[in-house]
């Protein structure tokens, strides 16, 4: 049976944010442009040892994430960084670390009580 490439469609924008961020070249752009501002395409494509449509790429996944918000003057396109799906992406990781972070401690607390003799007499 032969497969042909089809690309995932997310609709819920936490699934946007995580599929975005879960690409190493695209959270070292959202990490230049926090640290550096608004850049153009070609300054955000000068460290990267790849070609501009690659970059292009990257840029339209983080802009559909609203990770990135795009401005044009002229022939120059300038990212600047949006910081709100961020933070829905951090809420969503503080409530699970918080329930992880509980449950884990109820296993261990009964995993000390199991190995506590019941009679040292």
């Amino acid at each position: 049976m032969k497969y042909s490439h089809m690309a995932i469609q997310y609709h819920d924008p936490l699934d946007r944010t995580f599929h975005a961020l879960g690409d190493g070249t695209r959270r070292q752009i959202v990490a230049m442009l926090a640290a550096r501002g608004a850049c153009s395409a070609t300054e955000i494509r000068k460290p990267f040892d790849a070609a501009q449509p690659t970059i292009s790429k990257h840029l339209k996944v983080l802009e559909k994430a609203g990770l990135v918000a795009r401005e044009i003057d002229g022939r120059t396109h300038r990212f600047r960084l949006e910081t709100e799906p961020m933070k829905e992406a951090t809420d969503w990781i503080e409530r699970h670390r918080v329930f992880w972070e509980a449950t884990l401690a109820r296993l261990d607390a009964f995993v000390l009580a199991q190995d506590t003799p019941e009679d040292e007499t």
